[in-house]
């Protein structure tokens, strides 16, 4: 049974624009590594309603899960949550599950719960929510979907309440030698090698160091014994 596949939509004009750096995508491939679950691809788009809603329906439709994370906040750019709802064609209003937490924080905290912060409860019908233990504001699944909050903190503790509950592949293993030669020279050995195990997947990453060469050869895959066999032949051919 092959793992689950996933693709992720990162959205925002503040990460297209470089004033913000994304380090959702490296955690989502990482915990996607050890779930089983084979991230596939990842889009970065800007705060557009109809180039998220084209980006979701492409992802949707061809991957078992997509991740979003970012514009789900309180202020007009965070537009989101419409576009979710537009691509699956569903209607989006506050929501009394949602409202009830953000008020309910928002009383304890002796905070207003103002029209900005009610933007916040704004879920599509047929949504589950997602929590948040950091800030309360839950993301939301539908379909295939995981909306969440860009707030690396906030992603990253939505992401696990999502992971609880998705079934699970066979975690990828890695194994890695460094070789003391440039990419040129291994290549024709190494391609050869990557034939015969055409379940597992080989690449070679090459690296500058005291101003000697050097590549990085790394082997993945789910089943331990042939990883293992490989590595042990890879690390025969260059002896």
């Amino acid at each position: 049974m092959p793992n689950p596949t996933a693709a992720m939509l990162v959205i925002g004009d503040e990460i297209l624009s470089g004033r913000t750096r994304d380090s959702n995508s490296h955690h989502l491939a990482q915990e996607l590594t050890v779930a089983g679950i084979d991230l596939r691809e990842v889009r970065f788009v800007a705060d557009d309603h109809a180039v998220i809603v084209e980006a979701l329906d492409a992802l949707r439709g061809r991957y078992d899960h997509v991740f979003t994370s970012g514009g789900i906040g309180p202020t007009h750019d965070d537009i989101t949550a419409d576009a979710v709802a537009a691509a699956f064609g569903d209607r989006i209003d506050v929501r009394a599950d949602a409202a009830a937490l953000l008020g309910a924080h928002y009383e304890r905290t002796g905070r207003e719960f103002n029209e900005a912060r009610q933007r916040m409860a704004r879920i599509p019908d047929t949504a589950t929510l997602i929590d948040n233990p950091v800030s309360i504001a839950p993301g939301f699944t539908i379909g295939n979907v995981h909306v969440m909050a860009g707030v690396p903190d906030v992603f990253h503790a939505m992401l696990a309440d999502v992971l609880s509950r998705l079934t699970r592949g066979q975690p990828l293993l890695s194994q890695s030698l460094r070789v003391d030669r440039g990419e040129g020279e291994i290549a024709a050995p190494f391609r050869a090698l990557a034939a015969d195990y055409p379940d597992l997947q080989m690449g070679s990453y090459p690296f500058v160091q005291n101003g000697a060469m050097g590549t990085n050869l790394v082997i993945r895959g789910t089943d331990a014994g042939r990883l293992n066999e490989a590595m042990t032949r890879l690390a025969g051919l260059f002896e």
